[in-house]
């Protein structure tokens, strides 16, 4: 991201934390109407979940300009979010549904610079996040899979004769 990208978001974010709420409320909707099959992976109750949004998003917004410093909190975010189900194919509607929220709420504000700056943003982050899913997904399939063979070879030990006992 350039520095003038960082501005940009940095900039219109400060039109979005004095109602933050709604934006929260506007991007599950969102997400939830453009991504149905997203909707399992919470708590019927998105209060504590859309507090966690928001504050996610101004500690990264706040470390934009470093990203290395926020690399790591973004990939144990990406482990978490692992564990609940997420997947790579979440992350298109995730960014859709966030630069829909931005729009309604920025409105004229939401100029194609703001937009790009925003992309550049969520790409940045979803890619660290991506990255880490993957790996955790293929680990997690490994580990299911030696667990299958595992499961397999002790299978087949029941099936051989007993030793005769002395």
């Amino acid at each position: 991201m350039t520095p003038e990208q960082v501005k940009l978001v940095k900039d219109s974010f400060k039109q979005v934390l004095p109602i933050a709420g709604v934006a929260a409320d506007l991007f599950y909707d969102r997400l939830f109407e453009i991504a149905p099959e997203t909707r399992p992976l919470f708590r019927d109750d998105l209060v504590a979940q859309k507090k966690k949004l928001i504050a996610m998003l101004a500690i990264v917004v706040t470390n934009l300009h470093e990203v290395d410093k926020i690399a790591h909190a973004v990939g144990d975010l990406g482990k978490r979010h692992v564990a609940y189900g997420v997947t790579a194919k979440h992350f298109e509607p995730v960014g859709a549904a966030l630069l829909w929220t931005l729009r309604e709420i920025l409105g004229v504000d939401f100029a194609p610079s703001v937009k790009t700056a925003w992309t550049e943003a969520y790409v940045t982050l979803a890619g660290i996040m991506s990255g880490v899913v993957a790996k955790e997904t293929r680990t997690l399939r490994t580990a299911e899979a030696e667990l299958e063979c595992l499961r397999a070879r002790l299978a087949a030990l029941e099936e051989l004769p007993s030793m005769p006992r002395a």
